[in-house]
Formats: C-alpha cells, structure tokens, sequence
C-alpha cells in the first residue's frame, strides 16, 4: 500500500472518530480523488474491521459514547429539538430515548406542566429535574458505557410499565426500507418496548442519517407516526417517507 493510501486511510479514519459517519462522494471531494478510490478504501478499513460499509458510505463499528455524539451534527440537532417542542403538548406521559437530539429537547421544557416524562438517559433524567412542571421517572436498568443509556431486561420491563402519549426517538439510521436501526441490539430493545406502550411515535433524525443504516432492527415505518427532521418538510430527501409518516 503507498504512502498516499495509508494517509487517506487515516483521514478517512479521523473523519469516522468525529462524525461517526462518512459519505463517498463526500470524501471524494475532500480528498481529491474518485469515488472508485473512496470506496475501495472503505472496503479496505472493512476488511479491517474498523467500518461497517453501506450503501454510500460507512459507519463507524460500534456505538460512539454521549460525549462523542452530542457535538456532532448540533445545529441540525438544535433546529431538530425546536420542531419537536411544539409537538409535546400538556399532560400526561411522554418518553424520551438516550439520544443527544433528546437531550436537547429535555432541556427545552422549561414551558411544561404537569407533564411525567420517562427516559432512559441519566443527562436527560437530570436535565428534567430542573423543570418544575416535569415529573421524570428513570427507567432503570444497566448502563451502557458505550452509549451513556440505560439498557437490558429491567429498562425494557419498566419501560412497559406505564402507557405514554407520545414517544420521541432518534435513531442510527432510517431507511425507506427497513425503519430506524440502532448501533446496538440492547438499545433497540428499549426503544421498541417504549413503543409497544405509545399512542403515537415521532422519529427524530438529521438528515444524514436517511438512507442509511445501524447494525439493530428498530421500528418498522408502519409504526413511525411522524417524522421530524431539520429539513423543510418539501425537501426532496424525505420523499421516501411521505406515504409512511406525516414529515415536519
């Protein structure tokens, strides 16, 4: 392998550590050379077992921890968690998963009352705490030091144990196809038994993560009930899922 090869290999590495994501054509722009180069590294840090190849680009293998995530896409985020304000209403339960984008979202209900939202995140659980019109409850469970969630048999069984009216969840990715996928089997199991006890579910993602997907099965589109990203709702990109959900 030359030398210009090794140092487009770590580039290309650099850039998963810090998006968590990387797109072809993308890289091909950034590194100045073609698509076919791009992809044939990609393929090369596959084999390594360093990236998990789909279509377009690659994801970084495994989970990326809160910290890592919570800086990446935030403006995208921020204009995300702002759409989904107005969609929370008074009363009642909610859900919120361990996603960054939530996290935002908590520390916006400062408005809220007489509002009990349930999360499996420790960040978003203490941002809650200071809203006094907000009644968080924990869903317990083993945490995941990958991810900073609550996850495993006793976050899916208190997770069922009450009935929400609406759940708010990210995902790793959202495809026309298969639904949301998450980047690990134990977070798609809470965010699945959440659903199993919701009335409606609002799907949260930017706009990178269409089309592509995590290594977990998460929701099926026929369960999606709205789709929220920090697109306008016209934009081309979300035509795949106009039949499926309402997109705002």
């Amino acid at each position: 392998m030359s030398v210009d090869a090794i140092a487009r290999l770590e580039q290309i590495r650099a850039e998963l550590d810090s998006l968590g994501r990387v797109r072809v054509a993308d890289l091909a722009t950034q590194l100045d050379v073609s698509e076919m180069t791009v992809r044939r590294d990609l393929d090369a840090l596959a084999d390594l077992g360093v990236v998990q190849r789909v279509r377009g680009g690659a994801l970084a293998l495994g989970p990326q921890p809160f910290a890592d995530r919570y800086g990446q896409q935030a403006r995208a985020k921020d204009q995300i968690a702002e759409k989904l304000v107005d969609l929370v209403g008074q009363g009642g339960a909610i859900g919120l998963d361990a996603s960054t984008t939530l996290q935002r979202l908590a520390a916006r209900l400062d408005d809220a009352r007489d509002l009990t939202v349930v999360t499996n995140s420790l960040e978003s659980f203490a941002m809650l705490n200071t809203h006094p019109g907000v009644t968080p409850l924990l869903t317990g469970g083993e945490l995941d030091a990958r991810t900073g969630s609550l996850v495993g048999p006793l976050a899916a069984r208190a997770s069922r144990d009450i009935l929400l009216r609406r759940l708010f969840v990210s995902a790793a990715g959202l495809d026309p196809q298969h639904g949301t996928s998450e980047s690990t089997l134990e977070e798609a199991e809470v965010k699945l038994a959440l659903a199993g006890v919701s009335g409606q579910v609002v799907v949260a993602v930017d706009s990178s993560k269409l089309g592509q997907r995590g290594a977990a099965r998460g929701l099926a589109l026929d369960r999606i009930d709205v789709l929220v990203t920090e697109l306008p709702p016209r934009d081309k990109r979300l035509d795949p899922y106009r039949s499926h959900c309402k997109v705002v």
